[in-house]
């Protein structure tokens, strides 16, 4: 089990950091998931050309269809998301998660805390599942889902910048903290002799 329903003795709050509330921070992770999307979208139009999500050559029916099913895969993405983010956490132990909508962020949290490792998969573990199921679609679906599925893609990643960025914040922090999450907001905490 690498979480921990209560903060051990002797454990030291060490950084925080807020994704709601801290907006210059708020600010740049969306740039970076700004950043993320334009990297995806821009190369990958000069191989399947943008145009063919809007192809109506099959009637407005079949396009008003793409749009109907990118619209909602979008929105079950976010909830997959956010399921896949708490299967980890139940995984590595914790009993309790919450989820929640702030108006910029889905989120799931929890008042447990985890490990370095267990905190890092955790955070990690829908951009990489969905990643790989999404470019297995991509490569199943005719050229007039191909958008649909990619745009889905490149949600997967820019929409994980948050997630992308404590990552690298923590991944340079010491094996033996434990990190708080409650959604929007970590606190990272590490025994008393560092």
């Amino acid at each position: 089990m690498r979480a921990k329903e209560t903060l051990p003795e002797g454990y030291r709050e060490i950084l925080a950091i807020d994704l709601q509330k801290d907006k210059r921070l708020m600010l740049w992770v969306n740039l970076i998931g700004v950043g993320i999307a334009l990297l995806l979208v821009v190369p990958m139009h000069f191989v399947v050309p943008i145009s063919t999500l809007f192809d109506m050559s099959r009637g407005f029916g079949a396009y008003i269809l793409r749009f109907a099913v990118l619209i909602a895969a979008s929105v079950a993405y976010i909830v997959l998301h956010e399921l896949v983010h708490a299967a980890a956490m139940r995984f590595y132990g914790c009993t309790r998660v919450k989820f929640g909508f702030t108006g910029e962020y889905a989120f799931a949290g929890s008042d447990w805390y985890f490990d370095k490792i267990a905190y890092l998969v955790i955070a990690l573990a829908p951009v990489v599942l969905w990643g790989a199921v999404l470019a297995v679609l991509n490569g199943l679906v005719p050229t007039s889902y191909f958008w649909v599925v990619y745009l889905l893609q490149v949600t997967n990643l820019s929409g994980a910048a948050g997630d992308l960025y404590v990552t690298c914040r923590f991944a340079r922090l010491p094996r033996t903290i434990l990190v708080g999450d409650s959604g929007v907001a970590m606190r990272v905490y590490a025994p008393p002799q560092e």
